[in-house]
């Protein structure tokens, strides 16, 4: 194995916003938009068979 990709960063932008309706119910919207990173790694991987782990970085 060989690495072919290796950064760190937040690869999707989650969003949810909560909104009242008139009649006093409350409805979430949730966002979801992929980064630049997100996009870098699909072309890496793309056609390759690929062994993925990720790991949550300590903020």
């Amino acid at each position: 194995m060989r690495e072919i990709f290796s950064e760190e960063g937040v690869f999707v932008r989650y969003r949810e916003n909560r909104v009242k309706l008139e009649n006093g119910h409350e409805l979430t919207h949730r966002s979801e938009e992929p980064t630049e990173l997100w996009w870098k790694l699909k072309e890496a991987v793309k056609g390759r068979k690929v062994r993925i782990v990720v790991y949550e970085l300590e903020e």
